[in-house]
């Protein structure tokens, strides 16, 4: 059944983790569902509007002002460029007054009219140097501001938990660091020199136009009113447009980012039509919001300019009086003219930076608010190295739930010992994933405790205690690079014969030496030229490569056949020695040679031994492995 836009709108727009809930499956497009309930929240969005723009404009502000130095040049460069532009309009005054003066010999005029045009053109050429000079530094400046930007956000992006990654959809992430960041770029290459020139301009006219005539210079003053008060409602309608155009521009881009990822399970049950219409939905309700959001921004122009022709008009017509009956001379009416216009072009040009303004603003704030979630826990201030980690895991009444009120584990307890080899089985939703995402703190307990080696995973380093574990989940993911790189990913100071031998313990080598340039072949596309059993098996051997004393198998097989999966648990047998081993599995043959199997249902382990003594038990471990119940 196709959903509908506000459905939409809530699942691929902004995140909004209190709208979200363990238990329930969300859709993927077409209906397909993402997570089973066991997961982690799923995904959903909330949009909003800017909540503090002064704050955004400080924090904006603040990457451009680190560079103080050649601000400074700039700000220079632009005082006397905008000068040499004033004076070389001044300078018309005597021209038309030279040309005007009949009582002057024609001679005399031409020769005066040469020296200024020469004093004019050489102060013209002082201004285009200076502009040009000031646009190298800016570009510089805007440049490097921006480059710090992406460096923060990639940064803070390692430092999040992967609660955050699991609630916000990778296509939302994406648009930070693409539309997001290229409307601040935008605007502080191009709007924030814009800005200030215009600034400058329109002070300096200002003071030029008191010094020509002060009660044209009265007359033009009345307008600013109208054109203040007109930019401001125009600019709230603008504002107020364009951050709903950047969510609904991050819902598009989250929707296609699933659509392509999921593209084959879309065409194997014929949703492609769904998935059209729902794209149609989203696609509309963009036009719609960038409409609005460019009609307001772009009308703001034409509006303060044929506001700024009236005031030429009255000007001009209270200026000929002035000539006629006041004494006021033709080239300071000329002259004032052109500073009146001159005047109204930079609010003009400021009028129309501010559609530019406001999409930047409303990015950037998107940009910030991922700086500002909060990241994983700190270390503690005395957090153990464990530099010697054994492997005793201790998992000690432990409850938890991914939102509150909704618990996934309740009162865990478990042991586990170097060269023990631990079962987890259960229904899909039982908390079996869970309990590994504990164990490496992607997430914190509610309550209990959890021990390595007698201490506390919270008085760990965090790096160390990641380094000591070593996980192969049920999704593979390899990087753009050789088979070699990826499989030393596991451990980067590996040899070659060590990343070998880690391949053959995976049962990879054979299948590795058939490609184009074996272990030197290329990958890309998350391993797109593999079988997914193939980019499996390099998840394994990387894992392998590690020296981790704790090993996380979350359906490691999964994707591999029954006679690879037999190789792959006869190398694991040498794999496993001195460590202790974690096995997620719905095939119950890999967990027949376990030291313990676990049972979980509904969160709580209801049964626990070897294999022999849960089928002697004949309960629920019973019933999955006879296949008299099904595994959920």
């Amino acid at each position: 059944m196709k959903r509908t836009l506000e459905d939409l709108q809530k699942r691929y727009n902004s995140s909004s983790s209190e709208k979200r809930s363990v238990g329930v499956s969300m859709p993927g497009p077409g209906g397909g569902p993402r997570r089973g309930p066991g997961g982690p929240p799923m995904r959903g969005v909330k949009s909003a509007p800017p909540k503090n723009t002064k704050k955004t404009v400080r924090r904006l502000m603040s990457y451009i002002t680190s560079y103080a130095a050649p601000l400074i040049v700039v700000l220079f460069l632009m005082l006397f460029s905008t000068g040499t532009s004033l004076v070389g309009s001044y300078i018309a005054r005597p021209i038309i007054n030279n040309i005007t003066d009949l009582s002057t010999p024609a001679q005399e005029r031409v020769e005066n009219l040469g020296k200024i045009l020469l004093v004019m053109l050489c102060i013209y050429a002082l201004g285009v140097v200076s502009s040009y000079l000031q646009s190298r530094i800016m570009l510089h400046i805007s440049q490097n501001a921006v480059e710090k930007i992406r460096n923060d956000l990639f940064k803070k992006l390692q430092k999040l938990p992967v609660k955050y990654f699991d609630t916000n959809s990778t296509g939302e992430i994406m648009s930070r660091f693409t539309n997001d960041i290229d409307n601040i770029e935008m605007m502080i290459n191009n709007t924030i020199t814009s800005l200030i020139s215009g600034t400058i301009t329109l002070i300096g006219t200002f003071v030029m136009m008191i010094f020509t005539n002060i009660w044209l210079t009265i007359i033009v003053v009345c307008f600013i009113p109208i054109f203040a008060k007109g930019g401001a409602v125009l600019g709230k309608h603008s504002s107020k447009y364009h951050s709903k155009q950047q969510a609904a521009l991050g819902a598009i881009n989250g929707y296609i980012e699933e659509s392509v990822t999921g593209s084959k399970v879309v065409k194997v049950f014929n949703h492609e039509d769904i998935c059209v219409d729902e794209f149609e939905l989203l696609n509309d309700d963009m036009r719609e919001k960038q409409f609005k959001a460019q009609f307001f921004g772009g009308i703001m122009g034409p509006i303060m300019g044929n506001t700024s022709q009236i005031s030429y008009a009255v000007v001009a017509g209270v200026g000929g009086l002035l000539c006629l009956f006041n004494g006021f001379d033709i080239g300071g009416l000329s002259i004032f003219c052109n500073y009146s216009r001159q005047f109204s072009m930079p609010i003009n040009m400021i009028a129309n930076q501010m559609s530019t303004v406001f999409s930047a603003l409303a990015g950037a704030e998107r940009v910030f608010a991922v700086m500002d979630t909060e990241p994983e826990p700190q270390d503690k201030e005395n957090a153990s190295s464990m530099e010697n980690m054994q492997g005793h895991v201790i998992v000690k009444d432990v409850s938890f739930g991914y939102t509150k009120g909704k618990t996934v584990l309740k009162n865990i307890t478990l042991y586990a010992k170097p060269e023990q080899k631990i079962a987890f089985v259960g229904s899909t939703g039982a908390g079996k994933t869970t309990i590994t995402n504990l164990l490496n703190r992607f997430y914190d307990i509610d309550s209990g405790s959890i021990t390595i080696d007698g201490v506390d995973i919270k008085d760990i380093k965090m790096d160390e205690l990641r380094k000591n574990i070593a996980m192969v989940l049920q999704d593979t993911h390899l990087f753009t690079g050789t088979v070699m790189e990826n499989i030393r990913y596991g451990r980067l100071d590996a040899t070659d014969e060590e990343v070998i031998e880690a391949a053959k313990a995976a049962s990879a080598h054979s299948f590795i030496m058939k490609l184009a340039d074996g272990y030197n072949t290329m990958l890309d596309g998350d391993g797109a030229n593999l079988s997914q059993g193939q980019r499996q098996l390099l998840n394994i051997a990387r894992a392998a490569l590690s020296k981790a004393p704790i090993l996380v198998l979350d359906e490691a097989t999964s994707s591999v056949d029954t006679r690879t999966e037999k190789h792959i648990e006869k190398g694991m047998d040498g794999l496993m020695k001195n460590r202790t081993t974690f096995v997620i599995a719905h095939r119950l043959s890999t967990v027949r040679s376990s030291n313990a199997i676990m049972v979980l249902e509904h969160g709580e382990i209801i049964e626990r031994g070897d294999h022999d003594d849960l089928l002697n038990q004949k309960g629920r471990y019973y019933e999955l492995y006879t296949g008299k119940k099904e595994l959920d």
